[in-house]
C-alpha cells in the first residue's frame, strides 16, 4: 500500500519515522549475502529490493508495477544476475523490516528528504493532482482555490496535504475522506476506489497522487481530468522529488546508483510515462518525453 508521497509524508504524520537498529535475522542474512564495497552489506550479485507486495502502479509481486521494471532496468545495467524481493506491506515498521534489517538493499521509491533512509538523487518529480470528468462543469479548473470546486463532492486521503488546502478552502465539510492506510492485498487503493467513485457520480471531483492517479485514470479508459496541483498560493506542499532509498552506511551504493540514474534518465522517463506518471520538471512544467 503506497502511503502517497505515502513514502514522504505518511511515515510522519502516522509517527512511523523512528529510525530503528537492524535485527539480529537481518543481519544474519546480510552476512550470509555477502559485501559489496567495504564496509557495506549490499549484495554484488542480487539486486535485493525491499517492497510491497500489493501496491500498483509501484510494486506487486506478478512484477507489474513501475518499481518492479525500474529494479529490473537497475540490475540489467549494473551487472547483477538476477532481482530478488523481501515483501513486506509498507506500513509502520516497513524500513525496519526490510532495508534496516538488511534483508534487501533498495527500496526503489522514497520521497527525498525522509529521515528513515539515505535518498539518491531524484529520478523523477511529480505532484498531487486533481482529478475531475471532462464537461463535467469543472473544466479549466486548476488550483483547490477555485470557486468552482463549492458545493462539489471532493474525494480526497484523510491526512495528505491536499486535506489542509480543502480545509483552507473552507471545502472540507463537503468533502469525502478516504482512509491514509488500508491493506490493499484485501482492499482496492484509495486512488483506485476514488475513480470508480468519480465515475459512479458519488464524488464530483478527487484530489489524488499524481502517479497512483495517472494509473488508475489510464486503466479506467474514461475521460478525466488530470491538473496538476503546481498554482496552489497557500496549504501545503504539493511537489515532491522520488529517489531511491538505501542505507545510510552504504555511501559506495548510493553513488553507483546516481550514476545509474544520470546515465539512464530519458529511459526512466519513458518508462515512467508508460504508466502515465504526471512528471514534472523543476520549473513544475509537464514532461511529456
Amino acid at each position: 500500500m503506497k502511503m502517497s508521497p505515502r513514502k514522504a509524508n505518511a511515515f510522519k504524520r502516522i509517527a512511523t519515522a523512528a529510525i530503528f537498529s537492524a535485527t539480529l535475522p537481518g543481519l544474519a542474512l546480510a552476512q550470509g549475502a555477502g559485501l559489496g564495497a567495504a564496509g557495506e552489506l549490499v549484495d554484488p550479485d542480487v539486486l535485493r529490493v525491499c517492497a510491497d507486495p500489493s501496491n500498483m502502479p509501484f510494486t506487486d509481486k506478478n512484477g507489474q508495477g513501475f518499481e518492479n521494471k525500474l529494479a529490473e532496468m537497475v540490475a540489467a545495467k549494473l551487472g547483477r544476475k538476477s532481482v530478488s524481493y523481501t515483501w513486506f506491506p509498507m506500513v509502520m515498521g516497513f524500513v525496519r523490516q526490510t532495508l534496516r534489517a538488511n534483508r534487501c538493499d533498495i527500496i526503489m521509491g522514497y520521497a527525498q528528504g525522509d529521515e528513515l533512509v539515505q535518498n539518491t538523487n531524484a529520478y523523477y518529480r511529480s505532484s498531487y493532482v486533481l482529478v475531475y470528468p471532462k464537461g463535467g462543469g469543472l473544466d479549466g479548473v486548476e488550483t483547490i482555490e477555485d470557486s468552482r470546486l463549492a458545493g462539489k463532492k471532493i474525494g480526497v486521503v484523510e491526512a495528505t496535504p491536499p486535506t489542509a488546502n480543502l480545509a483552507a478552502a473552507k471545502l472540507m465539510g463537503n468533502a469525502k475522506v478516504y482512509p491514509l492506510t488500508v491493506d490493499t492485498r484485501i482492499a482496492p487503493s484509495m486512488a483506485e476506489l476514488m475513480v470508480k467513485d468519480m465515475l459512479k457520480g458519488v464524488i464530483d471531483a478527487a484530489l489524488v497522487w499524481g502517479p497512483m492517479a495517472g494509473y488508475y485514470v489510464k486503466d479506467a479508459k474514461a475521460d478525466l481530468v488530470i491538473v496538476p496541483l503546481v498554482k496552489e498560493k497557500t496549504g501545503s506542499r504539493m511537489s515532491y522529488r522520488i529517489t531511491m532509498g538505501v542505507r545510510p552506511s552504504d555511501q559506495e551504493w548510493k553513488r553507483t546508483l546516481n550514476d545509474f540514474i544520470r546515465e539512464n534518465q530519458d529511459e526512466i522517463n519513458k518508462l515512467l510515462l508508460e504508466y502515465n506518471v504526471p512528471l514534472l520538471d523543476e520549473q513544475d512544467k509537464v514532461i511529456t518525453q
